[in-house]
């Protein structure tokens, strides 16, 4: 099989790259195994949460001067380059049916799981977000569980906003379809209770939220209503007599799923590109310093060639890295990696401390084309954060990253 584009990974970088190209009439495959940090997606999506010295940021452009010339922001040519590349990411989720909110030039706050409010880029609109947090929109919320759900922790959350002057009452509820469920309590899990969300069970739920919220001015809830689109979390909070908003839980995300994963994936299909779901690619034919065609493990000796790829299959948790006692190395292509070269270095033992396994990952030349044996690979361009350079956690900068080298790798690809 014959593409113009064939993309290694289908999280968030791939799906943005397919998507670009795709939507330029680019004849382009996904291959992806299935599961991306999309699926543990907060909600939220970072730009730079912390500059170079750790300290939060308010303005992620102003920030990006502060980081390192090995950063992927920073070799994109820091403000001044990343800027453009996302001005697409906006009307690329409103073309998904992806509404969020927030700016690149400054950032807001969204609500963890754990009750830290941590700054972001764009949030989902149903999802608590917060402009400053020195005027909190609300005197009292209710923050309302689902009896049994274990990956939700409402005193977390609670104790956060007490400390900013919130008062805050704390409820349970549950209907029969979501108690019958809980057969143990390990049963009642973010997909679990997402499958039972039908419209009798949601109007239930309303019921039940509306008898216990007293006068509460907001809700809080779990982000457990829609796989498969927003119907559910839609008719829950119109059922609900006051405004409601989801915070993330831990574990599996729903909205991660609903809205980056579907929605994207069936905006990618809609523009008429190939998902290869549940497969990967297992060996790479080159001639020279040219990738002609790659072999997946569903399609065997059927290979896909291509005029260009792009490498976007994730760190040491999407298995694009793979790290042993003798070293680390990227699996599939054997390419160049930039990691440190004792294992005694590749972390710090204080573990709330940055790890430097973190900014491991894929060599590139300047126009992150991959390179094998010091030579850049033509037609091989590399995105996400399978690029070294970034430490995602500690700098709050994944989803930027992702999105701003997958617009860059798709743009160079359309001008060659």
């Amino acid at each position: 099989m014959k593409f113009d584009t064939v993309i290694i990974g289908g999280g968030l970088s791939g799906l943005t790259a397919a998507i670009e190209l795709a939507s330029q009439r680019r004849r382009t495959a996904v291959v992806t195994a299935g599961q991306s940090s999309l699926h543990f997606c907060s909600g939220s999506f970072e730009l730079l949460g912390t500059d170079g010295a750790g300290k939060a940021v308010d303005a992620p452009f102003e920030a990006m001067s502060s980081l390192p010339p090995s950063h992927p922001y920073s070799r994109l040519g820091g403000a001044a380059g990343v800027a453009p590349l996302l001005e697409r990411v906006g009307p690329m989720f409103e073309e998904a049916g992806i509404a969020v909110t927030g700016s690149a030039t400054k950032n807001h706050w969204r609500l963890s799981p754990v009750g830290v409010f941590k700054p972001a880029w764009l949030t989902l609109d149903e999802m608590v977000s917060l402009s400053d947090l020195s005027a909190m929109p609300w005197r009292k919320v209710a923050i309302v569980n689902i009896k049994g759900y274990l990956d939700f922790f409402p005193r977390f959350l609670a104790v956060a906003l007490e400390k900013r002057g919130v008062r805050v009452a704390m409820e349970a509820v549950t209907v029969k379809a979501l108690a019958d469920q809980r057969v143990s309590s390990t049963e009642l899990r973010a997909a679990n209770i997402a499958r039972l969300l039908t419209d009798d069970v949601v109007d239930a739920l309303a019921r039940e939220v509306n008898a216990v919220v007293g006068d509460a001015e907001a809700v809080l809830f779990p982000a457990v209503a829609g796989f498969e689109n927003a119907s559910a979390a839609e008719r829950l909070r119109s059922a609900v007599g006051r405004p409601l908003q989801f915070v993330s839980t831990l574990g599996l995300s729903v909205p991660g799923i609903r809205y980056w994963r579907n929605s994207m994936t069936r905006r990618l299909q809609q523009l008429g590109a190939s998902v290869l779901h549940g497969d990967r690619v297992s060996r790479g034919f080159f001639t020279g310093d040219r990738l002609d065609a790659v072999e997946t493990v569903n399609l065997g000796a059927d290979r896909l060639e291509a005029d260009n790829f792009i490498l976007a299959s994730g760190s040491f948790f999407s298995h694009g890295l793979t790290a042993l006692s003798d070293g680390v190395s990227e699996p599939v292509f054997g390419l160049d990696v930039e990691a440190a070269g004792r294992r005694a270095d590749w972390f710090d033992k204080d573990l709330f401390r940055p790890q430097p396994f973190m900014k491991f990952g894929v060599a590139t030349d300047a126009g992150f084309r991959a390179l094998r044996g010091g030579r850049p690979v033509e037609n091989m361009r590399v995105a996400g954060a399978i690029l070294s350079g970034a430490d995602s956690v500690a700098e709050g900068c994944g989803a930027g990253v992702a999105l701003a080298t997958a617009m860059a790798a798709a743009n160079a690809i359309l001008k060659d």
